[in-house]
């Protein structure tokens, strides 16, 4: 049998000599320790080989194979005091290929799909087309049998939830030029019509992180929206769930708040966007 080594560190077993399962270069363990060490490197910005090692649960001398494996493939590179690794440009070649392959419908449809199971009303996706908001998906929950199909939909941004959520993530200059070119037109008593109103509201949207839209677009219509990210942590979308005002009330909107958020961040995960953690929901409405 193989003896350990006299090395500092855990024993270096045969399996790990051989890179994992499987008695392989190839082996399943192997991947998913290399998986690991990328995922270390994201985490601290660079490593030593000790601390790898350390992480892993694995002698040195396994770190290192690994390490050297990745650096030959461009994924990970020595630091410029070469005593630490860190990322390589390798891992933007592959993450600058995976955006343009993402669909955001396809990424979101299941989610949404169980979001209107879970909360019973109508949820759309929505995205920002030449300053409307587009629904480009939409499901429909067991109690919205005979709603309207949004899906095509153009509608205004002051005056729907999605909208305002789109607005929040531009810049205050891109949101001044749409307001110019689309006015702020009154859909109902309730319509915000006021620019300096609108801002201060979206101010507050960018900080609670959800709008809402009370009898605003339609009478009788409320909705609650999120956004959607990509990798870059743009708002790419957003997330919306709406019902007759008499059933889907403020207090409603809050209970269905968290399970929105957390499908809306689901869908971000998928478009390369890690969520930060959050304490809970907001209490000021939009």
């Amino acid at each position: 049998m193989p003896t350990p080594s006299s090395s500092s560190g855990p024993a270096d077993t045969t399996t790990e000599r051989n890179g994992g399962e499987g008695g392989g270069p190839g082996g399943v363990q192997a991947v998913d320790r290399a998986i690991t060490v990328l995922e270390i490197l994201a985490q601290t910005g660079g490593s030593t080989v000790t601390e790898v090692a350390a992480e892993l649960g694995v002698h040195k001398s396994t770190a290192s194979r690994l390490l050297g494996a990745l650096e030959a493939r461009g994924l990970v590179n020595h630091a410029a005091d070469r005593a630490q690794y860190r990322l390589g440009f390798g891992i933007l070649r592959l993450a600058h290929a995976i955006p343009g392959r993402l669909s955001l419908v396809v990424e979101a449809r299941e989610e949404i799909r169980d979001l209107a199971r879970a909360v019973s009303e109508t949820v759309n996706l929505a995205v920002l087309r030449e300053g409307h908001a587009v629904n480009v998906g939409q499901e429909m929950g067991p109690a919205t049998v005979s709603t309207y199909d949004w899906i095509g939909s153009i509608t205004p941004l002051h005056a729907t939830a999605s909208g305002k959520v789109l607005l929040a993530g531009l810049s205050s200059e891109e949101r001044a030029r749409i307001v110019k070119e689309q006015g702020l037109k009154a859909y109902t008593a309730r319509t915000i019509t006021s620019k300096k109103a609108l801002e201060r509201q979206l101010l507050d949207v960018a900080g609670q992180g959800f709008a809402t839209a009370i009898e605003e677009f339609e009478l009788g219509l409320n909705s609650i929206a999120v956004p959607v990210r990509d990798h870059l942590g743009t708002v790419v979308a957003a997330v919306s769930v709406s019902g007759p005002a008499f059933r889907f009330t403020p207090e409603i909107m809050d209970g269905v708040l968290d399970d929105l958020r957390d499908a809306a961040d689901r869908v971000s995960r998928r478009m390369g966007y890690i969520p930060p953690e959050r304490d809970g929901p907001g209490s000021r409405r939009a």
